[in-house]
């Protein structure tokens, strides 16, 4: 695997790591600020959040989904992961090269630990997609009767455009993290993030209710993105967000710094 592969290979990897908050990927959202490669096979990734005081239970879970999330690939045999100007880095980067729990690495400071927290925010990143997925589909005729009664192989097989694809894409990565004990195609394609079925006559006031988690992440991502752009000012524009360009982005990322 050539240098540029093995790039864009750390950089799609990390394409797929959200803000738990946000439901954003943190390479689209202009976190990562630097990756090298070391020897062919060490990863070394930087990043860098909104603020001096976010929230050290969501830098922990970034920082540990990239961290695994690049250790997965075949070829890496070592990642490390820096967390930068941040009020509790120093714990927060010890925490995740010690494959530490959070409260672990903050004892004392909370009762819950990494699980708890990522069960919270994926329900959460599912409402939000499932919600957009509706909404899509009711614009394209499909009625709340067939979205109560639809199995996921209809949905899968549903024809609809380049839009709706993706919105079926995103949706479907993360049914198939809340279905876990049954991810089956003849199981139903909607449901309560406690896998209770949705009700057709029930549904308009459903969606009401769960929009409140898209309105939230959407308002959070304007607000992160403005700060982050104002923390960094110049440089934001060199962040790499495609791993189409990693090479080139990173390295005027990295002269700049």
């Amino acid at each position: 695997m050539s240098c540029n592969e093995q790039m864009n290979a750390v950089w799609s990897a990390l394409e797929a790591v959200t803000d738990p908050e946000i439901d954003e990927s943190v390479a689209s959202l202009g976190f990562v600020t630097r990756v090298d490669i070391f020897e062919g096979e060490n990863v070394s990734i930087e990043f860098r959040l909104p603020t001096y005081w976010c929230a050290p239970n969501f830098a922990f879970l970034m920082a540990s989904d990239m961290r695994d999330a690049v250790s997965n690939l075949t070829w890496v045999r070592s990642v490390s992961v820096k967390l930068l100007d941040h009020f509790s880095a120093d714990l927060i980067n010890r925490g995740v090269e010690q494959r530490q729990d959070f409260r672990d690495a903050f004892p004392g400071e909370t009762d819950g630990d990494l699980k708890t927290i990522r069960r919270k925010f994926l329900g959460q990143a599912f409402q939000r997609r499932q919600e957009m997925l509706i909404r899509y589909l009711l614009r394209a005729r499909y009625d709340f009767s067939w979205i109560e009664n639809a199995s996921l192989r209809d949905l899968i097989e549903a024809p609809i455009d380049d839009e709706g694809n993706r919105l079926r894409n995103l949706y479907l990565f993360m049914w198939r993290r809340i279905h876990v004990r049954s991810a089956e195609e003849n199981e139903r394609a909607f449901t309560t993030e406690d896998l209770e079925p949705l009700k057709a006559d029930e549904m308009s006031l459903y969606l009401r209710k769960i929009s409140a988690a898209r309105h939230n992440a959407e308002f959070n991502g304007v607000f992160c993105r403005s700060v982050l752009a104002a923390r960094e000012g110049p440089r934001t524009a060199y962040i790499n967000t495609s791993p189409a360009t990693a090479n080139t982005k990173t390295r005027l990322t990295n002269a700049l710094l």
